[in-house]
């Protein structure tokens, strides 16, 4: 699975890299081309994926919403990690008041449901790519912090943490030179489950009008629009950006498992 879940992420993260040359060589339509297309064209070859009700090419708004949802998920768990790993370490290493304050904080912000939490915090920072991995960047914090702050209460009572203390070392340089390296091994697996999360919550978004600008390719803005028109046999507009969408998640899914067990071989292993 871990070989599938890596070609499949690179494959998107291929798109990505070539969609904006290949739509700067004419070689695909630009996303918001459409205006002469005909509205509702079926897949053809000149549009392989169909024309949505604005006559935009489907193929193109898909490819060029798998690049958006990869930037913007990238950033959102990347901020989740920057901010929720050193703020575990600081809870879990020293306790007392902090520990307590962060605890209720993050505790706070875990109970709510995911989803909600999301929405509530894209309607107070607004549309945008930034405001939207911010979103999602809040809503995974609590999961690191967690994560991590056990880790942390756990390992500082070793003996080699012990005896750098004794040794009159800095809680700073024990946090990065001691606790780092030992705390960080599950980060990657919660992170690329996270960005799988992240991919569905981001569609959720923009399929309530909350995620990005409408000038903005994105899955669920895209499949929110073609909901009306899926009863009347236009199949190709609901058809293709969720099938880009649901092919993402489980490539992010099958590399987050495989990670998964292969930290467990190697803890199991030292």
């Amino acid at each position: 699975m871990t070989s599938w879940g890596i070609l499949i992420v690179l494959i998107y993260v291929g798109i990505t890299i070539f969609t904006p040359i290949l739509s700067h060589f004419g070689l695909i339509p630009e996303p918001s081309f459409g205006l002469e297309n005909p509205i509702y064209s079926p897949p053809s070859l000149g549009h392989w994926c169909g024309t949505d009700r604005l006559g935009r090419d489907v193929c193109a708004r898909t490819l060029a919403a798998s690049s958006v949802a990869l930037q913007v998920v990238f950033l959102a768990v990347s901020l989740a990690v920057i901010i929720g790993v050193p703020l575990g370490m600081v809870s879990g290493y020293l306790g007392g008041i902090v520990d307590r304050i962060l605890v209720l904080i993050m505790d706070t912000l875990y109970a709510i449901p995911v989803l909600l939490l999301s929405v509530v915090m894209a309607f107070l920072l607004g549309r945008g790519v930034f405001n939207a991995a911010m979103a999602l960047c809040v809503v995974y914090i609590p999961q690191y912090f967690r994560v991590v702050r056990n880790q942390t209460a756990q390992v500082k009572s070793d003996l080699f943490v012990d005896a750098a203390r004794s040794c009159g070392a800095r809680p700073v340089w024990i946090l990065r030179k001691y606790l780092l390296r030992n705390v960080i091994t599950s980060v990657p697996v919660l992170l690329t489950l996270n960005a799988a999360d992240a991919v569905l919550i981001l569609g959720g978004l923009g399929f309530l009008g909350l995620g990005l600008p409408e000038s903005v390719p994105e899955w669920g803005s895209d499949l929110n629009m073609a909901l009306s028109a899926l009863p009347t046999g236009i199949w190709w507009t609901t058809l293709f950006p969720g099938l880009a969408m649901f092919v993402l998640v489980l490539g992010l899914s099958f590399l987050g498992d495989g990670l998964e067990i292969w930290v467990s071989k190697r803890q199991k292993s030292v």
